[in-house]
């Protein structure tokens, strides 16, 4: 999903200080799999996503492959083996297994990953000792905390595909605020503004270099499309009307005949919604999840709006911080293209390959979910997906000229 930080601060700390937020972030992964049994760990429910036992390893192998091995000469790994199976998109670091077959794989167990996550954990806490604070650690816990809510949007789908519909977690998918009466608008007034991240605080290399826009007045909603609304986008034939889409989503709703959001069920009793906590009656007044950039298109033309820009985006959110929902709700489409800021230039070697690889046929998303780790976004965020992206926590935020 990102890329290599801005340098942190040098000032030194004791070790215990340095290793405690590694060992925070770790245990925290770890915490994420308590709902779950041996069996969960293992399946991939179609190719986006992968296995939990591989998101537990893969974490383990960044720390391994960045860390342990260019920094302590006399690290030894548990299985040498395991670099091919884990690596995931990392061409400079070696051959990789192929993503859509990790599905497949039975061995190593589950057991043998915590083993090997114990094993990095014990020789990480030592290095954090002689080395001090180091950018790539730092990179490694926020692509840590990325795969924590992975690990949540994947567990989500395989347990969809599951005729039970199981519940992750009772408690995992919180209820919906009461919306605000009637939808209101936020006017910003054209001019030169400054995006992107600047300053010695962490963040991904693909949030810089900071730099000028020029953007006309516009206006943004305050708050997050609802479920109510878009159902009755569905009832006004939303899906069954060409006009509203692009070409490409059209073919797909064509192709796949969708008429709903990919958790939708419709029944004789009325709508659900599967969630973490399993099936639950739609809620009307819940933030919209899991679209795609077709249908979050397609909802804002019906709407007689349509999305904002990455910039507008951004900008509205620093004008405007007390506007609802910006974070902690629904990852949040934007008309961006997901390309380079201007100045940009991606890290040398594979740690490069973290962001800038996937600068084409994908879209930004600003803001960021509930299942996004506390602390981990900011308002220069850049996520990125393909426009047919819909396991994702994704929703709608309008925008008008």
């Amino acid at each position: 999903m990102t890329a290599a930080p801005t340098a942190p601060s040098q000032v030194a700390r004791p070790a215990a200080a340095r290793a405690g937020p590694y060992q925070a972030v770790r245990a925290c992964t770890e915490q994420l799999c308590k709902p779950l049994v041996t069996e969960d760990f293992v399946v991939s429910s179609m190719p986006d996503v992968s296995p939990t036992k591989w998101h537990l390893a893969h974490t383990s192998w960044f720390f391994e492959t960045f860390v342990l091995a260019p920094n302590d000469p006399g690290y030894v790994p548990l299985d040498p083996r395991y670099a091919f199976l884990f690596n995931s998109y990392y061409v400079q670091a070696g051959e990789r297994h192929c993503r859509a077959q990790r599905g497949l794989l039975t061995r190593p167990t589950v057991e043998e990953v915590f083993a090997y996550r114990r094993h990095v954990d014990r020789h990480m806490v030592a290095l954090l000792d002689r080395i001090g604070d180091d950018p790539v650690v730092t990179l490694g816990l926020h692509h840590e905390q990325q795969h924590q809510e992975l690990l949540l949007t994947d567990i989500k789908h395989v347990f969809w595909t599951n005729p039970l519909r199981p519940a992750y977690d009772a408690a995992a998918e919180p209820r919906a605020e009461q919306p605000p009466a009637g939808r209101r608008w936020r006017e910003i007034g054209a001019g030169v503004y400054r995006i992107g991240h600047e300053g010695p605080a962490f963040a991904f290399d693909n949030e810089g270099p900071a730099h000028r826009v020029f953007v006309e007045s516009f206006r943004i909603a305050d708050s997050l499309v609802t479920n109510g609304e878009y159902l009755a986008f569905i009832d006004d034939g939303g899906y069954r009307r060409p006009g509203l889409w692009l070409a490409s989503g059209w073919a797909l709703v064509r192709e796949q005949r969708r008429r709903a959001p990919i958790y939708w069920d419709e029944s004789p009793a009325g709508w659900t919604e599967f969630t973490l906590a399993g099936p639950r009656a739609l809620d009307a007044h819940a933030p919209l999840a899991h679209v795609s950039y077709f249908e979050a298109d397609a909802f804002a033309r019906w709407a007689g709006h349509r999305l904002p820009t990455e910039a507008e985006w951004e900008i509205a959110a620093r004008e405007c911080p007390e506007m609802s929902q910006l974070f902690g709700s629904r990852w949040q489409w934007t008309q961006g293209a997901y390309v380079a800021y201007p100045g940009y230039a991606p890290a040398a070697g594979a740690i490069g390959e973290y962001n800038g690889k996937w600068m084409s046929d994908q879209w930004v998303l600003r803001g960021s979910s509930y299942a996004t780790p506390p602390g981990h976004a900011r308002v220069t965020y850049r996520n990125f997906f393909p426009s047919d992206t819909r396991w994702q926590f994704t929703g709608i935020r309008l925008a008008a000229s």
